[in-house]
C-alpha cells in the first residue's frame, strides 16, 4: 500500500447569493475533481451562498435555497462515488443560523461541522448572523427536517470522518485556524490524519505570506496533512477583495499553492503521503503524550463514510532524486553553511574539552577526506589557533593515482597546514609476508590490510603530536557498511558522520566559493571532479584511478534515495522501489534499482555491527545511524522479510 491521497481545493466563481449558479459550478468542480482522480475535494467558506450575503443571511429565501442547493450535491455525488466532497453552507439549525462544513460522498450527507470561532472585529460581523458550534446542544438532526433525503444527520465541532483506507478526516473553517487553540488541534490528537480548512478571508497587505505560515505551522504542529480553500475573487464586493487562495501542507511543508495572487475558478490538485504523517506520529512520542494528556479533552464521534479506497497512485507527489540536497542553489548553499558550521562546533567542542589537542587527519585527495580537512581547518581558525594545528597526512600505496596524491598536496599547501607523507607499500607488503597473503591475490585481504595500516598510522602518529584522529567517513558508507572494521571505520571524532555522499559534493562546492577557502579553490573544483574511489587496487597503465566504488557498491544517488525513506520514514521495500523508479526514471531502469535496493538492505543489514561501535560524530540533519542517539538495531538481526519482498517486486 503505497499511502497516497489526492486532494483538491476547488475554488469557484462564486456569485453572491445565486445557489443555483454556485451550485452548478461546484457540481462542475467536483466532477473535474474525479476527473483527475481525486480522493478528497474541499470548497470555500459558505460557498454554496457565497460568504458575503451579509443581512440576506436572515432570508428565508436564501436558506431553503442553499438546502435546495446541498441536496442536489449530495446528487452530484452519487456518480462519483471514490470522492469525498466538503462544501460550506449556512443551516439553520434549532432556530440559530450555523456556518458549517457538509462532508458529503456516494449520495449522502455524512455530517455538518458548524464553525466554532466567529470573528467580530475589524471587517467582520459573523456573529450578527451566525452562533457558534459551542452553541449548539443537538447531535444530530433530522434530514427531513432539512428539507434533505436521508436519516439522521451528525452534527457538530466533536465529528471526524474515517474515510478511503481508513484515515480521518477533521474540518474547521477559516477562523477557527486563526485562534490559539485551533479546533484541528484537538481532531488530531483524537487521531484526524487529514484536517481541511473551508475559508473566507480577504486579503490584505502581508495576509498572504501568513496564511501560509498558519496552514504550514499546524501541519507541522499537528503531524497532519493541511488543505486550505479561500473563497475566489468574484466574492469581492463592498469594501473587501477576496484573493481564491488554496494551500496543502503536510507535516509542516507546503506541497502545493495556487500561483495567482487574486484567483478564482480553479482546481489545485496534489498527492500527499499519508505514510510520512504515519511515521511521524510513530516516532515522535511528544505527540503520544500529548494525546495522553490532552486527547480526552474534547471526546470525538467517528462517522464512517463508506466508499472505495482512496485512488491516489502517488504520480502528483513532488519527489526529489535527491532528498539530502536542496533542489534552488540559494537553499542549497545556505543549507551547506549551516551544516559545515555545525560541523565545525562539534570538533571544535571536542577539540577544547580533552585540552586543546591538535587535529589529525588522513588525506587522500577524495571528497570525504577534504570536508573534514576543511572542517578542521576552520575549527582551527575559530579557536585562534594556527591552522599548523591541523596535521594532515597523505599515506600512498598500491592504488594511489598521480591525479589524487598530487591534489592532496597540492591541498594540504594551499590550506598551510602541517603537511606529511607516509608511504604504507612496504609496511603492507611486510604484513602481507608476516600472514601468509600474496600480494597478487586483490582480495578483501588485500584491501582491508591497507586500511587498517593508514588507521594504525594516524593512531600512532597523533600520539606523537597531542593529537586526536578526525574520522572522515560518511553516513552513505555507514549505511552500506563500506567501511574496513578498524580501519577506515575507526576515529576519535567522526564530522562527517550524518552527511550522505550525495550532499557532501555540494558542501565542498559550497565551502570552495568562502573568501577563506579561496586560495585553495582550484584544486577543490578538481577533487569535486574526481571519481569516488578506495583506490585499494593498482591504477591502470596511465596512473589513473582503476577501482570506481559506484561499480562495486552501486551509485550513491540510488542509495541515498533508498536510505531516507527507509531510515527516515520507515516505508517498505516495495513503496521505495516504487517512487525510486519514478525519480529516477531517466537514469535507471527497474531492473537496476531492484537490484541496487536488494543490495542496499542486504548491505544494510549486515553491517549493523559497525555501526554500533562507530566513534562519537556530529549529527546535522534527520537521519543518523548512531548508535547512542537515532539508530538502534541488533547487529544479528535478519534481513529475510526485506529481501523477500524485493525478490516480488
Amino acid at each position: 500500500m503505497l499511502d497516497f491521497m489526492r486532494i483538491a481545493c476547488a475554488v469557484p466563481e462564486v456569485r453572491v447569493g445565486d445557489v443555483i449558479k454556485n451550485v452548478e459550478d461546484i457540481c462542475g468542480q467536483i466532477k473535474e475533481a474525479d476527473t483527475v482522480g481525486a480522493d478528497l475535494v474541499v470548497f470555500p467558506e459558505l460557498a454554496l451562498t457565497g460568504y458575503t450575503c451579509a443581512d440576506l443571511f436572515f432570508q428565508d429565501t436564501l436558506l431553503n435555497a442553499a438546502m435546495e442547493g446541498l441536496q442536489k450535491v449530495m446528487d452530484c455525488s452519487a456518480d462519483y462515488p471514490g470522492l469525498t466532497v466538503v462544501v460550506g453552507t449556512p443551516v439553520l439549525l434549532e432556530g440559530q443560523m450555523y456556518n458549517c462544513g457538509a462532508v458529503i460522498s456516494a449520495g449522502r450527507l455524512h455530517g455538518l461541522v458548524p464553525k466554532t470561532y466567529l470573528p467580530n472585529y475589524n471587517e467582520f460581523y459573523e456573529r450578527r448572523w451566525f452562533s457558534s458550534s459551542a452553541d449548539l446542544q443537538v447531535k444530530e438532526v433530522p434530514a427531513a427536517l432539512l428539507g434533505l433525503s436521508g436519516g439522521d444527520i451528525p452534527v457538530g465541532r466533536d465529528l471526524l470522518f474515517r474515510i478511503g483506507d481508513g484515515s480521518l478526516l477533521g474540518v474547521e473553517i477559516c477562523e477557527d485556524l486563526w485562534t490559539p487553540l485551533p479546533p484541528s488541534t484537538l481532531m488530531t490528537l483524537n487521531g484526524a490524519e487529514v484536517v481541511v480548512n473551508l475559508s473566507a478571508s480577504n486579503e490584505t497587505v502581508g495576509k498572504r505570506s501568513y496564511r501560509r505560515q498558519l496552514v504550514k505551522h499546524q501541519s507541522a504542529m499537528c503531524s497532519c496533512i493541511y488543505a486550505y480553500a479561500s473563497a475566489g475573487c468574484t466574492e469581492s464586493t463592498s469594501d473587501l477583495v477576496f484573493s481564491g487562495q488554496s494551500i496543502i501542507a503536510e507535516n509542516g511543508e507546503i506541497l502545493a499553492e495556487n500561483k495567482n495572487i487574486i484567483d478564482t475558478d480553479y482546481l489545485l490538485v496534489q498527492d500527499a503521503d499519508l505514510g510520512r504523517v504515519r511515521a511521524q506520529r510513530r516516532k515522535n512520542k511528544s505527540i503520544k503524550d500529548t494525546v495522553s494528556l490532552y486527547g480526552g479533552v474534547n471526546p470525538v464521534r467517528v462517522i464512517s463514510v463508506p466508499g472505495v479506497g482512496f485512488r491516489s497512485d502517488g504520480t502528483l507527489y513532488p519527489l526529489d532524486k535527491l532528498p539530502f540536497v536542496p533542489s534552488t542553489r540559494e537553499t542549497r548553499q545556505a543549507r551547506c553553511m549551516d551544516i559545515f558550521q555545525m560541523q565545525v562546533a562539534g570538533l571544535k567542542q571536542r577539540l577544547s574539552v580533552i585540552g586543546n589537542a591538535n587535529a589529525v587527519i588522513g588525506i587522500s585527495g577524495g571528497l570525504d577526506s577534504t570536508l573534514a580537512l576543511l572542517v578542521a581547518v576552520e575549527a582551527m581558525r575559530q579557536l585562534g589557533r594556527p591552522v599548523s594545528d591541523v596535521y594532515g597526512i597523505t599515506m600512498p600505496c598500491y592504488g594511489t593515482s598521480d591525479r589524487t596524491y598530487n591534489n592532496s598536496w597540492e591541498l594540504m599547501r594551499t590550506l598551510g597546514i602541517t603537511a606529511k607523507e607516509i608511504s604504507i607499500k612496504n609496511a603492507v607488503s611486510m604484513h602481507f609476508e608476516d600472514i601468509g597473503h600474496d600480494p597478487s591475490v586483490h582480495n578483501g585481504t588485500y584491501e582491508n590490510s591497507q586500511a587498517r595500516e593508514r588507521t594504525q598510522i594516524l593512531m600512532d602518529y597523533s600520539s606523537t603530536v597531542n593529537g586526536i584522529v578526525v574520522g572522515t567517513g560518511d553516513l552513505s558508507e555507514l549505511a552500506l557498511g563500506w567501511c574496513t572494521y578498524n580501519g577506515d571505520h575507526m576515529s576519535m571524532y567522526g564530522v562527517n558522520a550524518s552527511i550522505p555522499k550525495t550532499l557532501i559534493r555540494w558542501l565542498i562546492d559550497s565551502i570552495a566559493r568562502m573568501p577563506e577557502f579561496e586560495a585553495s579553490r582550484a584544486v577543490l573544483e578538481d577533487i569535486l571532479d574526481t571519481p569516488i574511489s578506495p583506490e585499494l587496487l593498482p591504477p591502470d597503465a596511465q596512473g589513473k584511478i582503476a577501482q570506481y566504488t559506484e561499480d562495486l557498491v552501486g551509485p550513491y544517488a540510488l542509495h541515498d534515495f533508498f536510505l531516507y525513506y527507509m531510515v527516515r520514514y520507515s516505508f517498505t521495500p516495495a513503496k521505495i522501489f516504487t517512487l525510486a523508479c519514478r525519480a529516477f526514471e531517466d537514469d535507471f531502469d527497474a531492473e537496476t534499482i531492484k537490484k541496487w535496493l536488494k543490495s542496499f538492505y542486504r548491505r544494510f543489514f549486515t553491517q549493523q555491527f559497525k555501526r554500533n561501535c562507530m566513534p562519537d560524530g556530529v549529527k546535522v540533519g534527520n537521519i543518523s545511524l548512531c548508535p547512542r542517539g537515532d539508530w538502534r538495531m541488533p547487529s544479528d538481526a535478519s534481513g529475510r522479510i526485506w529481501l523477500q519482498e524485493i525478490e516480488t517486486l
